[in-house]
This record gives structure tokens, C-alpha cells and sequence, in this order.
């Protein structure tokens, strides 16, 4: 019985050490866009982590745990995603949780997670168009979004095959 405590402790501590570090690099996103002066932003780095999360960790809960902490962290400690997004940012995020999940099973890893992005996508502009300006609606031009969604979903299905 002590064996068994001992390997959900250490579990435990390997996701919560799993989750700092993703909330940390989540936090290091408008800091590294701003040093380098790159829009790292428009390549989605927020969906790579939480994908980067959902590979190393086998607990769905969790994920969803990180899809409103990383952007909530970030916002809090560096300003970016400002207030309006980041609550879109993490309804896109929790949608990509929570869709892979009901899907993983149901088709293929790739046409899953593309689904899950997809949906997530359509909810985050839904939400976007309501609580920021319409006005500002499309701040990423649509073949870098495509591109960012193709290659990290592309990436996490490779992957997922191997570790799952």
C-alpha cells in the first residue's frame, strides 16, 4: 500500500512540476516577443503549451487546469493577453481540452485535435467579437493561424501516437 502512495505522490509532483513550467514559459511569451521584437504571439505559442501539456500529462482535468491558468498567469504577470482576451484565450483553450478529449477516441488523433483547434477557434472569435471591439476582431492574418494550426496539430498527433 505504501509502494502504490508512494507512486501517486510522485506523480503528483511530476505534474505539478510539468505545470509550472508550462505556466512559467506561458508567462515568458510577451517577454520574449517583446525582447526580440517578434510577434510570437501569431504563431499560437499558448495552444503549444497546452498541446506540449496534454502529450506529458495523461490527466484531461489537468489540462483543463492549464488552459485557464497559462493565460490567467500571463495576464496577471505581464499584462498580455490583456483583460478582455484572456478570457477568450482561455475558453479556446479549455474548448481544445475538452473537445480532444470527447474525440480522441472516436477518429483519428489528427482529424481530432484539428477539430478541437477548429471549434476552439470559432468559439474564441464568438467570444472576441462580444467582449473586445469588433473592430479589432482579426489581430493574425488568417494563413499564419492556418499554418500555426496545421503545424502544431500535425506535431501533437505525430507525437501523441508514440507517448500514448
Amino acid at each position: 500500500m505504501k509502494e502504490m502512495t508512494d507512486v501517486k505522490t510522485i506523480s503528483i509532483f511530476k505534474y505539478a512540476a510539468l505545470d509550472v513550467a508550462l505556466v512559467g514559459l506561458a508567462c515568458l511569451i510577451p517577454t520574449m516577443s517583446h525582447l526580440f521584437a517578434v510577434p510570437l504571439y501569431k504563431a499560437n505559442p499558448m495552444l503549444l503549451l497546452l498541446l506540449t501539456g496534454m502529450l506529458m500529462n495523461r490527466d484531461w482535468k489537468n489540462t483543463l487546469l492549464l488552459a485557464v491558468a497559462m493565460p490567467l498567469a500571463s495576464s496577471l504577470l505581464t499584462g498580455m493577453p490583456a483583460a478582455g482576451k484572456v478570457v477568450c484565450m482561455m475558453a479556446e483553450l479549455v474548448m481544445v481540452a475538452l473537445v480532444f478529449n470527447e474525440l480522441k477516441d472516436k477518429m483519428h488523433t489528427l482529424a481530432a485535435v484539428l477539430l478541437a483547434i477548429v471549434s476552439a477557434k470559432m468559439v474564441y472569435y464568438a467570444l472576441k467579437a462580444i467582449v473586445v471591439a469588433p473592430a479589432v476582431l482579426v489581430g493574425t492574418e488568417w494563413w499564419m493561424q492556418l499554418a500555426s494550426v496545421v503545424l502544431w496539430g500535425g506535431l501533437f498527433a505525430m507525437v501523441y501516437k508514440r507517448v500514448r
